[in-house]
């Protein structure tokens, strides 16, 4: 039994000590996550000589959910964009397994009358591999029959509906710059708990207070617990407005997570970054 959890990124100044080169800096996340959010992939598709050297990094088993072009998804809205596609998941083939899910975010104006569109898109996107979409239209979740159109789309080609949670980071007035730029950028959607596959993913946004962010996430520790027992195998990204605490927030929902579940396998202990002395 496994729970994979993760940040939005796997480089922060705040995580690690001096200077790691970006060679190391994948293997040194890993040594403390076994997922990420591959949100970097969304502004430019990389060289596929960068893609080898994230596998290079990584075991097998590490999870990458990695988000699909703001070309695709944003400027074409999923239509024409058959070149694009092709040169962005040949890109991606160095990674092999550890490809966990195509991850389509879509804008908040892609809206239930788009749903032809996403439907005919899933269905370009080879089998091999899961897919996760998520939506921010408010009439996916403030609208039951549109929210059950959207599932019958997803469940033809058994692709999951990705919960983006950002209700605790709207549970009162921002604090600081980065929680008021947040605020400025991040949905404000209801908090949705339902799986439709073997995989849920889930992106749970907290607030740069460590305390409101371990507060805010207690529904989902049931949630979490819950699917486990089912036997599903989720993923927990924790994200924060500054997101200089994400990393070892991660590990701690996911330390909590396995107090309820003893039978959960343990996170890999952290690499140390810095040298060993004796003294």
């Amino acid at each position: 039994m496994r729970l994979h959890v993760g940040c939005a990124m796997w480089r922060h100044a705040a995580w690690q000590e001096g200077q790691l080169p970006a060679a190391e800096a994948l293997r040194v996340y890993a040594g403390s996550c076994n997922a990420v959010e591959g949100n970097t992939t969304f502004y430019a598709t990389p060289s596929r000589r960068t893609v080898e050297s994230w596998a290079a990094q990584t075991d097998p088993d590490f999870r990458f959910v990695v988000k699909l072009p703001k070309p695709i998804t944003h400027e074409r809205r999923l239509v024409e964009i058959d070149a694009e596609l092709r040169a962005f998941l040949d890109a991606m083939t160095p990674l092999g397994p550890r490809v966990h899910a195509w991850w389509v975010q879509l804008p908040g104006s892609f809206g239930p009358n788009d749903l032809g569109a996403l439907a005919g898109f899933l269905r370009r996107l080879p089998s091999s591999c899961r897919t996760a979409v998520e939506v921010r239209h408010p009439a996916f979740f403030e609208d039951r029959r549109v929210a059950e159109q959207l599932e019958r789309v997803l469940g033809r080609v058994d692709a999951e509906w990705v919960t983006f949670d950002t209700t605790v980071l709207f549970d009162g007035l921002p604090v600081g710059a980065a929680e008021q730029e947040a605020w400025s950028k991040k949905p404000r959607v209801p908090r949705r708990t339902r799986a439709l596959t073997e995989f849920p993913i889930v992106r749970y946004h907290g607030r740069n207070d460590p305390d409101r962010t371990v507060a805010g996430w207690e529904p989902w520790l049931d949630v979490v617990t819950a699917w486990l027992r089912e036997g599903r195998s989720p993923t927990v990204f924790v994200h924060t407005p500054d997101n200089a605490s994400s990393l070892p927030l991660a590990r701690r929902f996911h330390d909590a997570v396995r107090a309820r579940l003893p039978e959960l396998e343990p996170l890999p202990e952290p690499i140390p970054t810095e040298p060993m002395t004796l003294f």
